[in-house]
Formats: structure tokens, sequence, C-alpha cells
């Protein structure tokens, strides 16, 4: 994969280009940059600002500055805005020159097409690489929390990211059967949205919602449930208004959200060859993603599948570090 050129360096990145937040893998260096997949623009689509600067003018900008998000459900949504996010980013990270060659990984949803799949790899050359590969976000994964994917015995994942939840088995270092679904962090924060909306009258923004979703979001019954208090505009009157939401009804109003993820996951069992169903009555499932740290989510995919569920070690950076399983491992260069 990483071939070097007579006389030249060669820098080696993985990128996880995530809807939610962009991750970057060096070679040799580990994971050295996470910031969020935001870039803010002026009204002639020039950015002035990109990640962590970008997010905090979420929701809070003039009519002159427009804060968006260039990706939508893992893919490309603006493609010249991702180009510049992604040339940011990969400036911060790899010194680039004429004696320099730019080897890039980028982990890609499963399922998408190949219209999509092109876009991201043009996105990633006109940022400045020099070759692009694609892996399946799926495999990358369940690679990043050490899952044995290349043994001859069945692995399951299932990584809840930003805009999809992808549910794979994996069988000698391949995908045996993937399915992505369009539920992740985002959605459950509109989910949110819309329900504070349509019970108390109040309209919140997008970082309130993903607020409530962290501090009281849970997927299974606590043994204390929380309370937050919470701020936003009267739909109404449109006067600034305060109050108090518990983790109860959060949980209740995602509940569909969450039924959607274990059908997923039934489906995939269903669908697993009897072999490799036997792998995992010891093996288990295997949860990675910002959506595998929703409380009892663990616990309540396990209710419904009747399998040990767990969450992988650094299940925010489980897509990134795969990709650095790739650039580290020469058992995998060649795939």
């Amino acid at each position: 994969m990483l071939n070097r050129l007579p006389g030249f360096f060669s820098n080696a990145i993985g990128i996880d280009l995530g809807t939610a937040n962009t991750l970057v893998y060096v070679k040799d260096k580990g994971v050295v940059l996470r910031e969020p997949s935001v870039v803010a623009i002026d009204k002639n689509r020039k950015p002035i600002a990109v990640g962590s600067e970008a997010k905090l003018m979420l929701g809070r900008t003039p009519e002159s500055i427009t804060a968006l998000r260039p990706m939508k459900d893992g893919v490309i949504a603006d493609f010249e805005i991702s180009e510049h996010m992604l040339r940011y980013f990969i400036g911060k990270v790899a010194k680039k020159n004429v004696f320099t060659k730019l080897s890039v990984v980028v982990a890609v949803p499963y399922g998408i097409t190949a219209v999509e799949k092109r876009a991201v790899m043009d996105s990633a050359y006109r940022a400045g690489a020099d070759e692009v590969k694609t892996i399946s976000e799926p495999l990358a994964s369940a690679l990043g929390v050490g899952l044995p994917v290349g043994d001859p015995a069945a692995s399951m994942i299932v990584d809840i990211g930003g805009g999809t939840a992808e549910v794979a088995i994996l069988s000698l270092g391949d995908i045996v059967y993937a399915k992505s679904i369009r539920v992740g962090g985002d959605e459950l924060d509109s989910t949110i949205i819309a329900y504070v909306k349509r019970a108390y009258n109040l309209v919140i923004g997008e970082r309130t919602a993903e607020e409530i979703k962290i501090k009281i979001g849970s997927a299974y019954p606590l043994d204390q449930e929380l309370t937050l208090e919470i701020r936003g505009r009267d739909a109404m009157s449109g006067l600034p208004r305060t109050l108090h939401i518990t983790s109860q009804e959060v949980r209740e109003c995602l509940m569909e959200n969450f039924n959607a993820i274990i059908d997923a996951c039934r489906s995939a069992l269903e669908r697993c060859p009897p072999e490799l169903s036997s792998d995992l009555v010891e093996r288990g499932i295997a949860l990675a993603g910002g959506g595998s740290q929703v409380r009892g989510i663990d616990r309540l995919i396990s209710e419904a599948t009747g399998l040990p569920v767990f969450v992988g070690e650094d299940p925010l950076c489980a897509v990134v570090n795969g990709t650095g399983v790739i650039l580290e491992d020469p058992r995998w260069s060649g795939r």
C-alpha cells in the first residue's frame, strides 16, 4: 500500500472522516488530531474557521456567517467545503513538500455508492494526497477495538457513529455480512429536539440536545434517574425559558432509534452462517463509536439478542485506530 518512491520520504496517515468528528492517525505517532467536522463560511462561501473553532459558532452566527457540517450520514454532502476541511486537517498533521509522498487511508461507511466513494477519494487527492485507499468503517472499527477479525471465526461489531450505525459480522479478515442504517448521534439529537418542542413548546439547538444526550441520555432504566436543567426559546411567546427534563423521558423518546439499532443486529444474526453464529455465543458483540457510550445501550442490546455485549476500548477512536492498524501492520498492507 505504502510503496516508497525512490529518493522520496513518505508520510502515511489514516482518516476517519466522520459526520460529527474527524480524526487523523499518523503512522508511528498514533492519533494526533480529533476535531469536529464543522466549517464556518462567509457569504462568499470562503471558510473562516474549521473544526473546534467553527463548532463554537453553531447556532450563534450572524447573517454574514454560516457554520455547517459538510458530511451527512457519513458521506460528503458539500464537496467544496469538505475538501477545504480535509486540506486544513491534513495540513495540521502532515508537512508536505516536493520531496514527500503522502499516502492516505480513509474509512468510509459500508454500502456507500461508487460515486460517494469517489467523492471521498477525490477530496483527499485535491487536499494533497498522492495515494488514497479506502477501508470500510465496520472493518476499521473491528480492527480498532482489537477484535481478531483475521481468525477463521466470527467477530461482530456495532459501530454507532454520528451519522450512521453499522452492524457487521467478520471472519478471515473480511466482512461476511454488514448493514448500515441512518441512525446515529445526529439522529438522536434531532429526536430530542423534536420531543422537547412537542412536549414543552420549547425550541432548543443542536448543542443543547447533545448536552442532554451526554449528561442524562440512557437506553436502559437507571438505578437512579437523572434530571437536567435546560434553556431554550418558548415556541409561543418567543421568550427565553428554563425547564427540567428527566432521563426517563429522554430514554422513552429515543427508544425508537434504539430499536432500529437492535433490529439491525437481529437482521445480521439471522443472516449469519450457522458455524459463525456459534462463535458469537462465546465472543459476543463489540460496541464502538460515540453512540456506544449512551448509558445502558450494551445491556439493552444484550437482552434483545441474548448475547454478551461489551463496549470496546477507546470506542470514539475505534475507526481511526483501525486505519492505524492498516498503516502499521504489514499483514494488512496489501488489502
